[in-house]
């Protein structure tokens, strides 16, 4: 069972991402405050999940918390900042987007970048000790799917439906043949292994 909160006195709220190692599309990041009475025994770390049950915790989630909320950096500002701010950017957008204002924010991975005055705590593989940076990252990934998906509507070509973005073999076979679309990550390493060039020049890799 994870565990429900780090500080029981405080309002936390937990975040997490999704999309950070993708090639193409915005970078997705959420925001949750959960009761503190709160539990569960589904909900975990949504990469443990199927689809189904990510969507049926999402319904969960957004009835049951106390605020929640979602934020969004595009591609454009993830090539001109780079995916690490860039990551850290679309959780504070998410936390400006709070209903309440949290007094702790629990942050899933190693590093983060101060959210104004509010005192954090990383948490390496925190979407799979707390509740409320599980049920943050089930929101980023399934709203960050829709969204994919949507975009597949698009530009059926690179699969996007399928791999939502990341480096999948058929994905940069299609970027080698195809070129790049408005929603790829330009200063990534989009064909991988160097062997294939493409119709541009696609500056470093930020991965």
């Amino acid at each position: 069972m994870l565990l429900s909160w780090l500080n029981k006195d405080l309002i936390e709220a937990g975040c997490d991402e999704a999309g950070r190692g993708c090639l193409a599309g915005s970078v997705f990041a959420a925001a949750v405050i959960l009761p503190k009475d709160f539990q569960n025994e589904l909900l975990n770390d949504s990469k443990k999940l199927t689809e189904k049950q990510r969507y049926l915790l999402r319904e969960v989630i957004q009835q049951e918390s106390l605020a929640w909320a979602v934020g969004i950096v595009t591609p454009e500002e993830i090539d001109e900042i780079n995916i690490l701010n860039a990551s850290f950017l679309a959780m504070h957008r998410a936390v400006d987007q709070l209903t309440i204002k949290p007094e702790h924010l629990l942050i899933d991975g190693n590093r983060f970048r101060a959210y104004k005055d509010i005192p954090h705590t990383t948490v390496i593989k925190g979407d799979g000790k707390y509740l409320s940076i599980a049920a943050a990252s089930i929101l980023a990934k399934t709203y960050r799917d829709d969204y994919m998906n949507e975009l597949h509507e698009q530009y059926p070509v690179y699969s996007w439906k399928q791999n939502k973005g990341y480096p999948t073999k058929k994905h940069r076979l299609a970027i080698s043949n195809e070129g790049t679309s408005p929603y790829h990550r330009l200063t990534f390493n989009l064909l991988g292994d160097g062997q294939m060039e493409l119709p541009f020049d696609t500056g470093s890799d930020t991965l």
